[in-house]
């Protein structure tokens, strides 16, 4: 149990998640509203004290800046997929203040790219969201990530974003208070069953692409772990234990694609993941998804969504276009 309330400060950078800081804040509102006392406060900080939109276009009113010395013992970090453009060096340095006085940091969603930039996550092991996981790979390999709904470690805190800070915030209530308010809490929530730290972020390949074909899924599994470095389509289905023929049949028969097109579709994703949330060279990017030089890179980009890589590495993303040919030539 903790002795008064429970004080906690998020910082909103422009461009943050509004669904994950909601999920985070709600379940401490109603803990204190079940318990008919305040067992949570809270405050919002931006750097300059004024409002902050969120990437859904709502503005919300904040408390302090971070000129402002915090007083609250766990600060979370509120980012969105922007987090780059909005990380100053006045943000890095009141965090490693912060650090400095002994709080809690925590980072939600794309909010450990801004903790491991202070250089606050060295050692530690933290969780991003699932789309955001690649990129933060290449920019700290040094740092362990999992794909767990939220890590606590020390005093670091870092959680997946969505509704994984619900999970969270009913984990500290359920720490604080006892699991019978945590699950009071969850009721109100409508939220039959409090996930684990463990639990998966994203659905299975199964149940994401309607496929319950169990070689299928092993092979699409087995691409997506060597992104990097290609694997020919025979060492896939002998990895599978059928022939190339077989495998290309149930490509094109459930998919309605090749394995040598899906395949590529798969790198071609990664590396627009990293054009847009790294600042790796469109040179890097191509090497680290599988590509022999940057012409056979840009030929396939192009194809894809319709725009040369540049175009995503300044931030003005094109559409998705077509599928990507099934012949593979251009990679």
């Amino acid at each position: 149990m903790t002795a008064g309330p429970r004080r906690l400060g998020f910082l909103l950078l422009p461009e943050f998640s509004m669904m994950a800081f909601v999920a985070a804040v709600e379940p401490f509102r109603i803990a204190n509203r079940c318990a008919g006392e305040p067992l949570y406060e809270w405050s919002l900080y931006s750097v300059d004290g004024m409002p902050v939109a969120a990437s859904n276009g709502m503005t919300l009113l904040t408390d302090a800046s971070i000129g402002e010395d915090a007083s609250e013992p766990t600060v979370f970090v509120c980012s969105g997929f922007n987090h780059e453009r909005h990380t100053s060096a006045a943000v890095l340095q009141w965090l490693k203040w912060l650090a400095g006085q002994g709080g809690t940091l925590g980072g939600v969603d794309t909010g450990a790219f801004v903790l491991a930039r202070a250089g606050l996550l060295e050692g530690r092991r933290v969780t991003l969201h699932w789309e955001s996981i690649p990129a933060f790979e290449e920019l700290f390999p040094g740092i362990e990530t999992t794909t767990a709904l939220y890590e606590i470690d020390g005093r670091r805190v870092t959680c997946s974003g969505g509704t994984a800070t619900m999970d969270l915030a009913l984990r500290f209530i359920a720490a604080d208070h006892g699991p019978g308010l945590a699950m009071a809490v969850s009721e109100q929530l409508i939220y039959q069953r409090i996930r684990e730290r463990s639990d998966h972020q994203r659905m299975s390949v199964a149940a994401r692409l309607g496929v319950h074909n169990p070689i299928l899924v092993n092979a699409i599994e087995y691409m997506s772990v060597n992104v990097a470095q290609p694997v020919a389509v025979a060492d896939i289905a002998a990895h599978c234990c059928i022939s190339q023929r077989q495998l290309e049949r149930l490509f094109a028969e459930r998919l309605g694609t090749s394995p040598v097109g899906y395949y590529l579709q798969l790198r071609l994703a990664h590396a627009r993941q990293l054009l847009q949330e790294t600042d790796r060279s469109v040179l890097e990017v191509a090497l680290a998804c599988g590509f022999g030089s940057t012409a056979s890179f840009s030929r396939a980009y192009r194809r894809r969504f319709g725009a040369p890589p540049s175009r995503d590495r300044s931030g003005l993303a094109a559409p998705v276009g077509g599928a990507v040919n099934d012949d593979g030539s251009a990679s």
